[in-house]
């Protein structure tokens, strides 16, 4: 699958807490953090989402922000 995407991050699937409408998903990336994406139940069905899954964390933004300790 191609994708204009530029901000691929690959992981895997840590936990998957369905709601009634929405999943919540933590992936842990290959480096170790974890990212939280919120998806439409019916998605993460579709997708066939399970813990230990290999997934690719797609990130579109309009505004990514950046922090530091002072």
């Amino acid at each position: 699958m191609r994708l204009s995407t530029r901000n691929q991050l690959t992981g895997t699937v840590a936990s998957i807490d369905a709601g009634t409408v929405m999943t919540v998903v933590r992936v842990t990336l290959d480096g170790g953090q974890q990212v939280v994406s919120s998806i439409t139940r019916d998605a993460a069905e579709d997708l066939g989402l399970e813990v230990g899954k290999p997934v690719t964390v797609l990130v579109k933004s309009t505004e990514v922000m950046l922090g530091v300790d002072d």
